[in-house]
């Protein structure tokens, strides 16, 4: 094999040389600067990408604060409105109890002068039958009138033993 000859070692390694300065000259003049240039153009990108998430995550950051701001303030109105008209309509309950009570002693009053009276109507009837049932009993069982003053006395008395 002609490589492993060591006369052909001079020229050989002259082309060696010859060929490595020259890839390492386009490399270094041509290929190295052209991936070096797309390699900052893509940290430069990444950097822009990273520098618009942090502005869009301050500002997804402030309109969450806001959202949970408005929310606040918005429970707050409302268990403010809630307060108000649960206060409201316990007054106005309040106010339609008194008032059913009060139209309620009315009544009560009402029917409690109703009974007095309808008692002492029937407590009147009742002297006037028992002095009629009384005199009717002793007439039958004497076979005479009886004395209307006695017999009042003892109807009245056996009312009175009985009221109490």
């Amino acid at each position: 094999m002609p490589q492993f000859d060591p006369t052909f070692f001079a020229p050989q390694l002259f082309w060696l040389a010859l060929t490595f300065f020259t890839l390492y000259m386009l490399m270094t003049v041509i290929a190295l600067p052209k991936i070096g240039a797309v390699l900052d153009e893509r940290q430069r990108k990444i950097d822009d990408n990273l520098d618009k998430a942090a502005q869009l995550k301050a500002e997804a950051e402030a309109a969450v604060a806001a959202y949970e701001k408005a929310l606040a303030e918005s429970r707050a109105h409302a268990h403010s409105v809630i307060k108000e008209a649960s206060d409201r309509l316990a007054t106005e309950a309040e106010a339609r109890n008194r008032e059913l009570n009060a139209r309620l002693a009315e009544q009560i009053k009402a029917g409690e002068a109703r009974i007095a009276s309808a008692k002492d109507a029937a407590m009147a009837n009742v002297r006037d039958v028992a002095l009629d049932v009384a005199g009717a009993a002793i007439a039958r069982l004497v076979g005479g009138a009886a004395d209307n003053a006695r017999l009042e006395a003892a109807v009245a008395a056996a009312l009175e033993e009985h009221g109490k």
